[in-house]
């Protein structure tokens, strides 16, 4: 379940160093365009685990993939503008 207002989604999971520096990219990015966002663990929904399993992070900007297992934040940042 996504936050009303929130434009940027990305599922993670724990233990997952990937997941790690995409949400250290995303908080970066989006502290300073002050764009809201939210990590979702995989692990929590039974349909979202099946669907991902080990393919995380996935980050969503405005409900579309935006990238898969790494994030550039040049281009996540172009992204939000």
């Amino acid at each position: 379940m996504t936050l009303p207002g929130t434009r940027v989604v990305v599922l993670t999971r724990q233990g997952c160093h990937l997941c790690d520096d995409a949400i250290a990219v995303i908080e970066t990015v989006c502290r300073e365009r002050d764009v809201p966002w939210q990590a979702v663990d995989v692990d929590s929904d039974p349909e979202l685990r099946a669907q991902y399993t080990d393919h995380v992070p996935v980050t969503f900007v405005d409900g579309v993939q935006h990238a898969q297992w790494f994030l550039d934040a040049d281009r996540f940042a172009a992204a939000l503008a």
